[in-house]
């Protein structure tokens, strides 16, 4: 098996570095790994004890950073290296304020790029997020000793775990994996099906960071003029289904504003053609917010949408009308914001729970979605009740990050 995973490897760096001929996303992150092991190798000396998060994709960065954070606190001596497999992680957290002394690409899995890369400093504690796992990383840790943990570790069925060509990286889990703090008793009682005992259930840490975005400054410039007296819905990484919600919306109630935050800046041109009238967020100055005559404001920067849902009266979170992916539900719910989506979201947990909580609610096509808002709008006891569930629900959950601490550092 091992042969084959080397196989499949190679295999994926022939494919990643074909398409990024045609893909600007992938190019990216093909010629960033070129660069990862100069940028450690200028920020660490060998001996410098460091503590090293990967995290696949930027929601899975959101996910371990409170972790990180308090290990910083608790380990003031020790340097931080944070690594992204996807430049939708990179890319966005490179260019902010953030505690790392490194971030870059984790290198591809080949076991020569590994062992070199990892020689360039001291790994005392690792640990991924969620379920991104790399064999020859995680087996080159467990050779220099370092302690190797998964957090909001998320086992769902389906898996290639739970198949027979599957339980070899199984072993090597069993193996190298110190602890699994998982998310939910699901993927726990499924780990341990599998012989993965190290474990326990901790919870999401994602509902300890959107917890920390309540006690910020969520100001942002313009947005409160915009909305003025109206109800306002928020499209939280929108895509083309939420936009057609956004159009039918608009037409049915003359008393919603509309804020459309794209999952992607490039569909702001598109945006712009199907709402004409509607303002551009870097466009606005300083007399056209006095008075604001269009309902429609399209978001062209990056950044500001963990922002906008505090001023939502209802949030339409992109990515379920589709197999791309739900994006973040629950940066709308812990404003008291109720949550709308579509019901393509089998690896988020968080939205069933959040629909049995009564503070969010999953469609199948986006016309009754549609409708759903507009009934909302219009009946203010039914969006007062949704809101309050909402926020209870994100109030209720546990402290993952205090129980995640408290077993690393015993």
């Amino acid at each position: 098996m091992a042969l084959l995973y080397n196989l499949f490897i190679h295999l994926l760096i022939f494919g990643m570095k074909v398409f990024s001929l045609f893909n600007e996303k992938t190019k990216k992150g093909v010629q960033g790994r070129k660069e990862s092991l100069q940028k450690v190798t200028s920020a660490f000396r060998k001996s410098d004890q460091v503590i090293w998060m990967h995290a696949s994709s930027l929601g899975e960065y959101e996910q371990g950073l409170p972790v990180l954070e308090q290990l910083k606190q608790q380990l003031p001596g020790h340097k931080i290296l944070v690594t992204f497999f996807s430049p939708s992680g990179y890319e966005n957290v490179v260019k902010k304020k953030h505690i790392a002394d490194v971030i870059c690409y984790l290198p591809f899995d080949k076991k020569s790029l590994v062992r070199e890369f990892t020689a360039q400093f001291r790994t005392d504690l690792f640990f991924t997020v969620k379920y991104d796992y790399w064999y020859h990383l995680l087996e080159e840790l467990k050779r220099q000793n370092a302690r190797v943990y998964v957090i909001s570790a998320l086992f769902y069925e389906g898996q290639s775990f739970f198949t027979s060509y599957g339980k070899w990286m199984v072993a090597q889990l069993r193996k190298n994996v110190d602890w699994f703090f998982h998310q939910t008793e699901l993927s726990w009682a499924l780990a341990k099906s599998i012989g993965l005992n190290r474990s326990s259930v901790t919870g999401d840490t994602r509902f300890d960071r959107v917890k920390q975005l309540r006690d910020r400054d969520n100001h942002v410039e313009h947005i409160k003029e915009f909305i003025g007296n109206d109800k306002a819905v928020v499209f939280g990484s929108s895509w083309q289904a939420e936009e057609k919600i956004a159009e039918e919306v608009l037409e049915g109630n003359p008393y919603a504003k509309i804020i459309l935050a794209p999952h992607d800046l490039k569909r702001v041109p598109h945006l712009k053609q199907i709402f004409p009238e509607a303002v551009v967020y870097s466009m606005i100055d300083g007399s056209q917010s006095a008075g604001f005559s269009s309902r429609v404001l399209i978001i062209d920067s990056i950044g500001l949408l963990s922002r906008l849902y505090s001023y939502a009266d209802i949030a339409v979170v992109g990515g379920g009308f589709h197999d791309a992916g739900l994006h973040n539900i629950l940066e709308a719910a812990t404003f008291g914001v109720p949550v709308l989506f579509g019901n393509h979201y089998k690896k988020n947990p968080e939205a069933d729970d959040l629909i049995a909580a009564e503070g969010g609610k999953a469609f199948e096509k986006e016309g009754q979605a549609a409708d759903f808002v507009m009934f909302l709008i219009n009946n203010e006891d039914a969006l007062d009740a949704m809101a309050e569930s909402a926020k209870q629900f994100i109030d209720g959950k546990p402290d993952a990050t205090r129980q995640i601490i408290q077993k690393i550092l015993l």
